[in-house]
């Protein structure tokens, strides 16, 4: 398939002038750095007189208002450790200067990250390329860290339009893995968290295991969360692990993000998917895209996991995962502890699934399980309502064609599970399969082909013709359609009985 991507990350390789954020600055000092016609002996006020290492700008201490400004075209082998501090109304700015490549800072794997903002607040970095490639992977190695420890709210982290590629930390999540991006925070003495923090239209690619994710207060007993964390506009390719994964959040926004082709590299029983909370509240995922996830554990598009209340997952594409659509979790034997308060009021709607669960080998569980949802363990109060899922003609006969499957993790098993108004399309699945569920509702839903199981569903209906039209979805079609023209849908096949009005938004 081809795609469109919205805006931003697919842009900032070209050539180019870097726009300087003058508008956010009104005071502070402009430097310069040109690693082929710099030296460390300038003044770096002017281009002229513009700095040439990395530890030059490490050894400064910045100002609030004060403008960082890297030569396009140059490189560094290195390290960048900006220090010092801006404010709400004075930011300090990392930015690019004159025209060509993006500035270019290569970790080369000697550093657990290239870029490490440590402890400093009011910071925007844009426009960078950054790498950390070793001659082997390593466990935690990054591209690029954030990381505020001890020091109570940190403010103001905006990361803009950056390029990171090629780090080859584990593909072993418990060995520590590693990513593109690694948002940290903690420490014993004061709590700590993130306030303001922004991920946006960057581009990250060839990087293991995983792409954002995050290490922060999990346990109930420390909560402490991060607020106004925005993750949006980021496109993610060749990440075999997690896709975006806030942890310690409470009310995060990730939309308008893509991943796709992700590599077949993750071990056997090495669980990762494509966007989902863990331990955060009140997460709102919507209008992102994720295909192609091939992990041999879960491989889902979307999650809503451990510990987590209130995550609404909206407006999505989802395509082509092995592991499924969606995975919905929590484990029972640490519920009710000072870690684990439960899974709980999870809404996922107005969403499209087409052709997940396509996983082709064995896994820990028996067959080749790859369900198009699944719900393990004791999750309470989850609504699924109004979703298109769309389940084609499976390549093998091994292929799980499950619609939904609910399981025990832990002991428990999930509780107050609502399924309204979704439409399921399949030629020939296995339909649905329950266990130990308790109070699972099924309303309102379509069942169009053939279904070896049906749930007990006294109002669904079992044609396209009958199927829930725009009167059951509201103008919410219409904000699910205007996403998806923005995507390149797939032809469907005739045999495919979609009803007539979702037939709109694959062009026909």
């Amino acid at each position: 398939m081809g795609f469109l991507f919205l805006a931003g990350p697919l842009d900032a390789g070209k050539d180019a002038v870097s726009t300087v954020c003058s508008s956010l600055s009104v005071a502070g000092q402009s430097y310069y750095i040109d690693s082929r016609k710099g030296s460390d002996a300038n003044s770096g006020t002017a281009p002229h007189e513009a700095w040439a290492t990395l530890s030059k700008v490490n050894s400064m201490g910045f100002q609030p208002g004060d403008r960082i400004l890297f030569r396009s075209g140059s490189e560094w082998n290195g390290r960048l450790v900006p220090k010092g501090s801006g404010t709400a109304e004075e930011p300090i700015v990392i930015d690019r200067y004159g025209e060509g490549k993006l500035p270019a800072i290569h970790g080369l794997g000697k550093w657990e990250s290239a870029v490490l903002l440590e402890n400093i607040e009011y910071w925007e970095v844009r426009n960078l390329e950054i790498t950390n490639k070793g001659p082997r992977r390593k466990p935690g190695r990054r591209g690029l860290v954030v990381r505020a420890l001890n020091m109570g709210d940190c403010r103001g982290i905006h990361l803009k339009g950056l390029v990171i590629r090629d780090v080859n930390g584990s593909l072993v999540k418990r060995d520590g893995a590693g990513s593109a991006i690694l948002i940290h925070n903690g420490g014993k003495q004061v709590p700590t968290r993130f306030i303001d923090l922004l991920i946006e239209d960057c581009h990250l690619y060839r990087c293991e295991r995983n792409g954002i994710n995050f290490r922060g207060n999990s346990r109930r007993s420390e909560w402490h969360p991060s607020l106004k964390v925005v993750i949006r506009n980021n496109l993610l390719e060749q990440i075999p692990g997690d896709g975006i994964v806030p942890i310690g959040c409470d009310g995060a926004l990730v939309e308008y993000n893509v991943m796709r082709d992700c590599p077949d590299t993750l071990p056997f029983g090495d669980a990762a998917a494509g966007i989902w909370p863990w331990s955060s509240d009140n997460t709102l995922i919507q209008f992102n895209e994720v295909s192609d996830h091939n992990a041999k554990w879960d491989g889902q598009g979307f999650d809503a996991d451990y510990n987590c209340i209130g995550t609404v997952i909206q407006y999505n594409y989802s395509h082509d995962n092995a592991g499924g659509f969606l995975l919905i979790c929590n484990k029972g034997d640490s519920l009710g502890g000072d870690i684990n308060v439960g899974t709980e009021d999870t809404v996922v709607r107005y969403n499209l699934s087409i052709n997940d669960g396509i996983r082709e080998y064995p896994t820990k569980r028996q067959g080749w399980f790859s369900p198009a949802i699944h719900i393990s363990g004791p999750c309470k109060n989850t609504r699924i309502h109004n979703n298109l899922i769309i389940i084609p003609e499976k390549r093998m006969p091994e292929i799980d064609s499950t619609v939904v499957h609910f399981h025990n993790w832990g002991g428990s098993w999930p509780v107050d599970t609502h399924f309204e108004k979704n439409i399921f399309i399949s030629p020939n699945s296995r339909g649905f399969q329950s266990g130990g569920d308790k109070r699972t509702v099924y309303s309102q839903n379509c069942y169009i082909g053939n279904f070896d199981s049906l749930p007990d569903d006294p109002t669904g209906v079992l044609d396209a013709s009958s199927a829930p039209g725009e009167t059951a979805w509201g103008d919410d079609f219409q904000v699910l359609k205007a996403f998806l023209q923005t995507k390149q849908l797939p032809k469907l096949d005739e045999s495919i009985p979609v009803p007539p009005l979702f037939r709109e938004l694959f062009g026909e």
